[in-house]
């Protein structure tokens, strides 16, 4: 029986306050309005950020609200206006979006679409400013125009990603956060080339996904620096080569990568938020032409302080969003060339897609981002 145009009742995890367990709730969640896709969520995984927000911790606190945004679902039904999909399509939600009119859109050198760009502190949608999840008539807030901890939600068309319905929503589904923000900031801007060398800092998902990059791109040095070594072992099977704690040196995680490289790595990627490693990341570049690039999400009041002398010694610092992939034109390519080599410990294949546009996490499980 169909449920297009009607209200549904489900489960959804809901985080009532902050830092307080979420609670299994059955909530409403109302019809598609203009513009929006309502998606059955069939798998979806947990990222730091999730956690982060969830603590609020430097920044506002919205709650009651559901979190979760890198998942995989199909289209249940579709608000007004919405041609892009239809009920039955398989689907990524993904945490920004494309609406394919504005001047980001329109540049091949951009991905932050001015409309759907990643916006913390919306709590509604765009069309109304409404939210389309409720609890005995009490609003509950969205999360970054996803909300995927639930068995429906409601997202702006412009922030689902059509895929293959024959590509593993169990697998893939991480493909709308963590593993392509990983990859696409070394393939589509540090592109290390063949037999440079790498510095990952921080090997979560996100890390070792960044070096799983470089693999794809044969640098012949990738050398992770995180502060657990338990990691370690791991990250051989993403293309590690080398490894660094900075708690067993007594200088600066920089110097010593730069004495280990003869003066820098090529290209360096950071993925932990912290400004600290951010320094680092960029001060171990080789001067003349060493890029930094960072990933990680600071805290709203960060900052960090480097001397301009690295800029004048031709370093580059870099940032990117998402990888530098545009949610909708490139996404569904990205599933489409890596489905068929992500195993089942999401370790990802050396045939990975490593151009733009040249084309939970899963359910019971939880990845740590």
């Amino acid at each position: 029986m169909s449920t297009a145009g009607q209200v549904i009742r489900c489960k959804a995890a809901v985080a009532w306050e902050a830092g307080k367990p979420l609670s299994v709730e059955e909530i409403e969640v109302a019809p598609p309005q203009k513009n929006e896709v309502r998606v059955k969520i069939h798998f979806t995984s947990l990222c730091h950020t999730d956690v982060y927000f969830w603590e609020a911790k430097g920044q506002n606190p919205l709650f009651p609200r559901i979190l979760g945004h890198e998942a995989g679902g199909v289209v249940e039904s579709v608000g007004e206006g919405v041609t892009d999909v239809e009920p039955g399509d398989h689907v990524l939600p993904i945490f920004t979006g494309e609406c394919k009119e504005c001047p980001h859109c329109l540049s091949e050198a951009s991905n932050m679409c001015d409309l759907l760009r990643i916006n913390t502190e919306r709590g509604g949608m765009l069309h109304d400013g409404q939210t389309r999840f409720s609890k005995d008539g009490k609003p509950i807030y969205h999360f970054l125009g996803t909300s995927t901890f639930s068995e429906y939600t409601v997202v702006h068309v412009g922030q689902v990603a059509k895929i293959n319905p024959e590509a593993p929503l169990d697998k893939v589904c991480v493909l709308s956060c963590g593993m392509s923000t990983g990859f696409g900031a070394t393939v589509n801007v540090a592109k290390p080339k063949k037999g440079g060398s790498v510095a990952v800092f921080g090997l979560g998902a996100v890390g070792l996904a960044a070096a799983e990059g470089a693999r794809v791109c044969e640098a012949s040095r990738i050398i992770g620096i995180d502060l657990n070594p338990n990691r370690f072992e791991e990250a051989k099977k993403f293309g590690c080569t080398e490894f660094v704690n900075p708690k067993d040196h007594n200088k600066a995680v920089q110097e010593v990568i730069s004495e280990m490289t003869g003066g820098g790595v090529d290209c360096s990627i950071e993925c932990t938020g912290s400004t600290q490693a951010m320094v680092s990341a960029f001060e171990c570049v080789h001067d003349g032409w060493g890029v930094a690039v960072l990933v990680g999400v600071p805290s709203r009041d960060d900052s960090f302080k480097t001397h301009p002398i690295h800029f004048l010694n031709e370093r580059t610092l870099r940032g990117t969003f998402f990888g530098n992939y545009k949610p909708l034109s490139d996404i569904p390519g990205v599933v489409e060339k890596s489905w068929n080599w992500i195993n089942s410990s999401l370790i990802l294949s050396h045939s990975w897609i490593s151009t733009r546009r040249s084309s939970t996490c899963c359910e019971g499980r939880v990845c740590d981002a």
